[in-house]
């Protein structure tokens, strides 16, 4: 692949965490407040399902368990997770705490997927915390327990998740709506008995919160994860997991225009920061001298 396509799969993959870093705002404006269940149920199973019944293909055979680990790591866990961090942080530093992600990534890559950890991939990692800091820990900025271990146990869930998705690629002959229709479902499917025992449904639901509920999961989950798993397909699994830092920084620019939230000088340099850790960590293509490095995916 060249650097040309290269960067544009990258900066198209990129628009999926660009989107998830809306659900911040999403959640605290449209949505029914402290039901982190039903908004990641609500968020997973309607696109799910729609996809299920548009593709009308099943797993098989050991696909069975590797998409119910898949769909509760990529989809269940991380959305009730990212909820609840949503719900007890603001934003920027629930965005700030889930990026530790592509650290969990550089660590489970070089165990599972025999990745070398490279310097510039540490020095990466270290440029983009100190940038996401800077953009979005404000002198007043709210840090609840419960939503830093939940942002915690988020990033933990992905980082498997990418890493795994990574590992085990797509079954031979299945499209990637059909891949993706499966692990949305299980997400769903996993997270409604759990909400049906411990959240109260809402007795009503404004136009404001439905608009929610179909944003998040027409344009936060069905789409933006058909965007996600192309792009994972195709990049290797740290690369894209540094396209994640693209959240926190939608969080912020959404919280400036549409919460009136202020953008300090810091800020714009931690923009720069994050932004430059990004492209550092971005594959090259292989030049003509170099011997050829086998990037495929273990089964």
């Amino acid at each position: 692949m060249t650097d040309h396509r290269l960067a544009t799969t990258s900066a198209l993959t990129a628009l999926a965490p660009a989107v998830w870093g809306s659900t911040y705002l999403i959640t605290t404006e449209f949505l029914p407040p402290d039901r982190p269940l039903l908004a990641s149920v609500m968020r997973a199973l309607p696109a799910g399902l729609i996809l299920l019944l548009a593709t009308r293909v099943l797993p098989r055979g050991i696909w069975w368990g590797r998409a119910v680990v898949l769909g509760i790591l990529n989809i269940g866990a991380f959305f009730y997770f990212l909820f609840l961090a949503a719900y007890h942080l603001p934003g920027g530093v629930a965005a700030l705490v889930m990026s530790i992600q592509p650290m969990i990534v550089l660590l489970l890559g070089s165990l599972l997927l025999k990745d070398k950890v490279k310097p510039i991939h540490v020095g990466s990692c270290v440029l983009a915390a100190v940038g996401v800091a800077l953009l979005v820990l404000q002198p007043h900025a709210g840090l609840d327990g419960i939503g830093v271990l939940a942002g915690i146990l988020g990033a933990l869930s992905m980082g498997g998740g990418i890493v795994l998705t990574k590992r085990w690629g797509r079954p031979e002959g299945v499209s990637l709506l059909t891949f993706t229709g499966w692990q949305l479902t299980v997400g769903g499917i996993a997270l409604l008995p759990v909400m049906l025992a411990t959240e109260s449904l809402p007795t009503h639901l404004s136009w404001s919160n439905i608009g929610g509920f179909a944003y998040l999961s027409i344009i936060g989950a069905l789409i933006a994860y058909v965007v996600w798993f192309n792009g994972l397909a195709r990049l290797p699994a740290l690369a894209a997991s540094f396209l994640s830092f693209a959240s926190p920084l939608c969080a912020t620019v959404l919280g400036y225009f549409f919460l009136d939230q202020t953008l300090r000088p810091l800020q714009f340099v931690g923009a720069i920061a994050v932004i430059g850790a990004v492209v550092i960590a971005q594959p090259r293509s292989k030049t003509p001298t170099q011997a050829p490095v086998a990037e495929g995916v273990t089964t």
